[in-house]
This record gives C-alpha cells, structure tokens and sequence, in this order.
C-alpha cells in the first residue's frame, strides 16, 4: 500500500507555483491576483479563505479578501461581482459557499466572468470540461488528477467507481475520469443515494473515489484487493480526547481499507491540501490567459 500524499505534492506544487511568480518579479511582469468574496461568519468557510490567502502568501500572489455580512443581499453581492469582473488588477476570484439562503447560488455562479473564475463552477467552463476543451477545472477535481497523475496510478482501461453526483467533486470526476487522456480513459460508474447494491458494484472497482461526507462509509467488505481509494470525504468527529475536541473523518475506513488498497489517500492530508494547491494553480493559468489577450 502506497499513500497517495496531498500534504507532500501540493507543496511540490506550490514551490513550483512560486518559482514561477519569481521569474515574473525578476523580468518586471504583473504576478497573480486572487480575490475572495466571503459572506456571513461560517466559522468552516472563514478558516477555509483564511488558508487561501496564506497559501497566496506563501506563492507570491497578491491576494483580496472581501468579507460582507450575513444580511448582505443578492443585488449588493451580485454587483461586487461586477466590480471584481471589471477589476483588470483581479486575475480570478471565488465566491465562498455556502451562501446564506437568501441569495440564490446559481444566480452568483452565473455572474462571474468565465475568464475569471478560478473555481471552475460557471456553466461555460463546466461544459468546456465535459467537452474536453482547455478550461478551468474544480480545484478538488483538479488535485485528484494531479495526485493520480504524480503518483503514476494506472487508469487506462480501468472500471472507477465515483460515489456521490454533487457538481463540485462527483459529476466533475465522472466526467474526468472517461476523457480521452492521462489520468482518464477509464470505464465510470457514477453512484448516488438511489443506487442499489451498491457493494456489489464498488467491490467490482479497479478506482474509488468517495465524496459523500459519510464517516467511515467505504468498508472493507466493500473493495476488492489492489483498489485504489480517493477519499474526498471530510468530517468533523467529536473526540473528547483529543486536544481539540474533535477528529477529522473521511469517507473510508482508513484502518482496514488500507490493508487492501494498493493506493489510498489519508484523512486529513490527501484531497484537502491539493485543493487550494490547485486553486493557485488555476489562478496563475487565468493570469496567462489574460496576458495573451
């Protein structure tokens, strides 16, 4: 078994993002800028922006945090938008979800210019994917692709199996996963709450890649031997034991899934760190893109 390790490859990555920002410093070109808009005090959301404009940090980017209050609007936060889609000093930005529900979350994701919008989430560039056309791809996407890819895991001709269809890791992933190329070329089984026999179909799996926020869900039982395990699951566990009163949780039974995986990605240190890894990486393709124009 080989642990598939976020931690190490999305400081890989980020060294080689910050080599990258240098030489433009060094030649007297625009470095990237990535701005984040963060509405309401979601203690989870505010520690995630929070690792975002460090990592900006850590890379050379310059980098805007814009928080607005809970009771902010869908006008007022749609016409931020507009500013930030006008800025030509804004390279990407994201808008952080959830949303408090009086703001309709299509409506935003819509508003944002396709050229900038680092997250992947605008149905242009959805569809750009799915046609396998050069685009911007879902950071959580992106970094299982590049984890598989560093890692060299075989997956041509191979059967994954995706549990779990939300358009942010799932239907992404089954769509990435069949494209013509490396990763991809596998055989894709997309599965959901109305699956049936779900077992039957993930124990057939050469590929998982769980995404559905259940603790512990992906059983051994439940795959057979020399599976690979993407694990995007990520729950928080009270444990009075630990310092911090909780634990961090994937999907899988880490313990004894492991024992028969040949690839596995651990919980905490797989996905999550890849993810804001390649959201930098995605903004420094935006700020290309631009200076093409």
């Amino acid at each position: 078994m080989q642990l598939l390790d976020g931690k190490k490859v999305s400081e890989d990555i980020k060294n080689e993002i910050a080599a990258e920002v240098q030489r433009m410093k060094d030649n007297g070109e625009k470095v990237p800028h990535l701005a984040a808009i963060i509405v309401g005090n979601d203690g989870a959301s505010l520690t995630y922006v929070g690792s975002k404009v460090k990592a900006c940090e850590r890379v050379g980017f310059e980098s805007t945090l814009i928080k607005m209050p809970s009771t902010t609007s869908e006008t007022e936060l749609l016409k931020k938008i507009k500013e930030l889609n006008t800025n030509d000093d804004i390279d990407g930005f994201i808008v952080q979800l959830p949303l408090p529900e009086q703001i309709d979350t299509q409506e935003v994701l819509m508003a944002i210019c396709p050229s900038k919008d680092v997250d992947g989430f605008h149905p242009e560039n959805f569809g750009k994917m799915a046609l396998d056309m050069s685009t911007f791809i879902p950071a959580t996407p992106f970094g299982i692709l590049e984890l598989l890819e560093r890692y060299n895991v075989d997956t041509a001709g191979k059967h994954t199996v995706v549990i779990g269809r939300s358009h942010i890791v799932g239907r992404p992933m089954s769509i990435l996963m069949g494209r013509k190329g490396f990763p991809g070329n596998s055989t894709v089984t997309l599965t959901h709450s109305h699956t049936k026999n779900i077992t039957q179909i993930t124990s057939q799996a050469d590929i998982i890649i769980t995404a559905l926020g259940v603790p512990n869900y992906l059983k051994a039982e439940m795959v057979k031997d020399d599976v690979v395990v993407i694990d995007v699951g990520i729950t928080r566990l009270a444990d009075e034991t630990n310092p911090k009163g909780y634990v961090i949780t994937g999907d899988v039974d880490f313990e004894n899934v492991s024992k028969k995986a040949s690839f596995i990605t651990p919980v905490p240190g797989g996905v999550g760190p890849m993810t804001i890894a390649m959201l930098l990486k995605n903004t420094l393709l935006a700020r290309e893109n631009r200076m093409c124009k």
